[in-house]
């Protein structure tokens, strides 16, 4: 069979577009494990929907499972592989095929890097706010396929809601194409939102349409410091009633996080003295630099004479904004920490976030095997995230953190997953928070779509 499906795709596409045998030997399944040469039984790399459509179709009709490559970022073993697999790479499909700043939307291919985009959309003068510190490498159509998060969520919304239009390859070879610009259809069933999100186990992304913003005028920032949880959330409320609908992000640092992300060998320094427990990075976006920095200025005065908050550090040139914004988007220097680290991407109800943080690190602290622990996130949409440091990387401490951080969100109807997915680390943990119902009606999704089960096997649902 290997033989086989190598035979098919080299005659499909050409020896040019297909690696095997000691060419995988430099390629990985993960930027952060590029020492672990990857298993698979060949890359495939096509350059259009049709290939992809004629890669599938090949392996589809000899039950050949196919995992797809964009920017390797993922972090819950969606990209992981057993040695049997067709690996789909998406990096030459790297074409952005037009921006139309009239209806403000750009198409893409799937492997255009998410930097690229923003760069295209920042030359007409539009935005395209999904924003994340693996922008350099994170490609659209894995962002798409896992409807990642980031900075800016609060107001412009998770990448589904920037999504117009998609063309996607069903398991079969089938193309599934509706590239339209338009926001409002309300045509039948909106089929697009089946694949994102979906980590690629029901069809295979190979063009966006993606929604544009008009590009805004200014940007201002601050750290802001707190001792208090309670006034976290005051301030958040706040700032938001005062800014008038500008805010546009809001990130909690807790304090040894803080420490770490500032402190040598970390290249930044901190804006901020290391006297409080809770520092908040805020964004607005507006429209006049000048008036809007003045407004945010007087704000933070408000605050402090109210004692709202206790210190503030605001951001007076772009300069500034780099700096802050460094600290916050260079999470390496916190794995950099760790001997052994496990990420997670909880979300729960905002009141409860100062509780919740608290009580998990005491319990994941105590366990003999945890070096450290660190927590930051994007309060304002109630997402926080750990990374744990540990000593060794047994399956049973895996899954002794595992259980302290998921198993309280069932009773307070948070999610395992606010913006990574499920992938293969998080799967026995979806019934947290996915009712029986729920989960059949996905595995109902999947068998109609692949019946043979050869998109992405074993990810999210068996």
């Amino acid at each position: 069979m290997h033989n086989s499906i190598l035979s098919s795709l080299t005659t499909l596409l050409g020896k040019d577009k297909i690696l095997s045998g000691d060419e995988l030997k430099q390629r990985y399944h993960h930027i952060w494990h590029m020492d672990k040469p990857l298993k698979a039984k060949a890359i495939a790399l096509p350059r259009t929907t049709d290939e992809v459509a004629s890669i599938l179709k090949a392996c589809h009709t000899q039950n050949q499972s196919v995992i797809v490559y964009g920017g390797l970022t993922n972090l819950v073993g969606s990209t992981e592989t057993t040695g049997n697999e067709v690996i789909i790479s998406m990096e030459k499909m790297t074409s952005i095929e037009e921006v139309d700043d009239q209806s403000r939307t750009m198409t893409v291919q799937a492997g255009v890097l998410l930097e690229n985009i923003q760069n295209a959309a920042k030359a007409k003068d539009l935005l395209f706010p999904l924003n994340f510190g693996a922008k350099g490498t994170a490609q659209i159509g894995g962002a798409i396929s896992t409807n990642a998060g980031g900075l800016q969520v609060f107001r412009f919304g998770m990448t589904r809601n920037l999504v117009l239009g998609l063309e996607v390859v069903l398991a079969d070879g089938t193309i599934i194409s509706s590239l339209k610009k338009i926001i409002k259809d309300n045509s039948g069933y909106d089929l697009k939102q089946l694949f994102i999100g979906s980590e690629g186990t029901l069809g295979v992304i190979t063009k966006a349409v993606l929604k544009l913003v008009e590009a805004p005028k200014s940007r201002n920032s601050a750290f802001v410091a707190f001792n208090e949880y309670d006034k976290v959330v005051a301030f958040l409320k706040f700032i938001d009633s005062g800014l008038a609908g500008t805010l546009s992000g809001f990130e909690v640092i807790w304090n040894n996080t803080f420490q770490t992300m500032t402190s040598p060998p970390a290249a930044m320094k901190p804006p901020l003295p290391y006297d409080y427990n809770y520092y908040v990075l805020l964004e607005s976006l507006g429209s006049d630099q000048k008036r809007d920095q003045q407004k945010l200025q007087e704000l933070l005065e408000i605050a402090l004479e109210n004692n709202l908050i206790l210190d503030a550090a605001l951001a007076h040139t772009k300069s500034d904004l780099d700096w802050f914004w460094q600290i916050r988007e260079d999470v390496h220097v916190l794995v950099a920490q760790c001997n052994n680290d496990q990420h997670f991407d909880i979300s729960l109800p905002i009141p409860l976030i100062g509780n919740m943080v608290e009580q998990i690190s005491e319990e994941v602290k105590d366990l003999p095997e945890v070096e450290k622990i660190f927590a930051f996130g994007h309060i304002a949409d109630g997402n926080i995230h750990f990374i744990v440091g540990k000593s060794e990387e047994s399956p049973a401490l895996i899954k002794q953190i595992n259980d302290i951080i998921y198993l309280p969100l069932q009773s307070i109807g948070g999610s395992v997953s606010a913006e990574h997915g499920i992938g293969l680390h998080k799967k026995k943990y979806l019934p947290i928070c996915r009712t029986p119902a729920e989960l059949q009606l996905m595995k109902n999704l999947k068998q109609m779509m692949d019946p043979k089960g050869i998109l992405n096997p074993g990810k999210i649902i068996s």
